[in-house]
């Protein structure tokens, strides 16, 4: 046991962390490894794979890297998080480019890059770093309104937005909207920002329902299942159906058989048929936990950056768990998309592991500080004017 007298790096990491939602965290990574033995050998067996537990060895491996990377990030300060920040931002969105031109196609789209053997989609790593720059946009907007702050949040979004759609990526551009928004409504957006923002985004909707065929399926087969194929929506219903609430037993799932994506995009349904609804409601459980003990760190919080930053790393980690579960439940139309630290896949682990650190070391106790609003009511108490920090 580390004794609170230790003035190690470990020690002080130790006692000023938020020990419950780190546990948190190492709870979902655990049942993702119980699910990788489930859901994924008969994937390995249909894809011809010799080995029934290559996805399971593959996730354990990258699972070793994505834990140092957790706790190595979660040491830093909030100054070398933004720095760190910046430089990945900008590393990565020349990846996102770098897709356009050199990246496979798969299913028509190019969000990959081959690297030696390995399969990198750089959007993955962009989001929690574009969370980051954006928070301190917004933040210096609050400390400093003669900054242009909100403006160049808005050229930020843009920026990475851009070859999102190009790739194209709807998911991923949805969900770092719909962050990017909600940084934008904690900043105190006026009410003509709210209304110009939300017809932006129906006309960008439209517009991808309208020009891009296979969004136009998917929409058209969540709103009419008549209209086209939904064989795998279908087998993941019926997974959570056959699963009840105690589950068929590890090993014991039929569906999982046939489920083609049911290691990493469907892996709740995989869940719910060999665990059952019990070990689905602990897993949402976890996901709620974490965002709200997250939520509630940030609004205690004396730093605007901390604030925005912690708020909105919760956000984006909430949003895409709670997409990859309606997708399995049909409470949304399909869209490719990870369930954190649950499902199989290097690029997401890791770069989870890079957004829930910076969360960590952002939520970590430090020494209070002087805020600029703590500064102004000294001084009007002591009828000076405050001094900068």
């Amino acid at each position: 046991m580390i004794s609170r007298a230790e003035r190690t790096v470990v020690g002080e990491w130790w006692w000023t962390i938020d020990r419950l939602l780190l546990g948190a965290l190492a709870a979902l990574m655990i049942i993702g490894i119980v699910l990788a033995l489930a859901a994924s050998p008969p994937v390995a067996s249909r894809l011809g794979i010799a080995d029934p537990f290559h996805f399971v060895n593959r996730q354990v491996m990258f699972l070793v890297p994505a834990i140092i990377v957790l706790i190595a990030t979660s040491l830093l300060s909030p100054r070398n998080i933004r720095r760190l920040a910046l430089v990945l931002f900008i590393l990565f969105l020349g990846l996102v480019w770098a897709t356009l031109f050199v990246g496979p196609e798969v299913k028509g789209a190019r969000r990959w890059l081959n690297i030696a053997s390995i399969t990198l989609q750089p959007s993955e790593f962009l989001k929690p770093s574009f969370v980051i720059i954006a928070a301190w946009l917004f933040s210096e907007s609050v400390r400093r309104p003669e900054m242009p702050g909100q403006w160049l949040a808005i050229g930020l979004l843009g920026a990475v937005v851009t070859p999102l759609v190009m790739q194209p990526d709807f998911g991923q551009t949805m969900l770092v909207s719909l962050v990017w928004g909600s940084l934008f409504f904690l900043a105190g957006l006026r009410l003509i920002w709210v209304v110009g923002l939300g017809g932006v985004g129906a006309v960008g909707l439209f517009i991808a329902y309208t020009m891009v065929p296979h969004v136009t399926k998917r929409i058209d087969r969540f709103l009419d299942p008549e209209s086209g194929d939904t064989y795998q929506i279908d087998l993941a219903i019926d997974s959570f159906l056959n699963g009840g609430w105690l589950g068929q037993g590890p090993g014991e799932g039929t569906y999982k058989k046939v489920l083609p994506d049911g290691h990493t995009d469907f892996i709740f349904a995989v869940a719910g048929e060999e665990f059952g609804a019990v070990l689905c409601l602990m897993i949402a459980g976890l996901f709620a936990f974490i965002v709200l003990r997250a939520l509630s760190r940030a609004m205690s919080d004396e730093d605007p950056f901390v604030r925005f930053a912690v708020a909105g790393l919760a956000i984006l980690f909430g949003l895409q768990s709670c997409i990859n579960m309606m997708v399995n439940l049909h409470l949304m139309p399909a869209k490719g998309m990870t369930l954190p630290f649950v499902s199989y896949g290097g690029s997401s682990l890791l770069s989870l592991a890079y957004g829930m650190g910076m969360l960590l070391a952002l939520t970590r106790r430090r020494p209070r500080t002087a805020t600029l609003a703590e500064l102004e009511r000294l001084g009007t108490r002591l009828g000076a004017r405050p001094q900068a920090a």
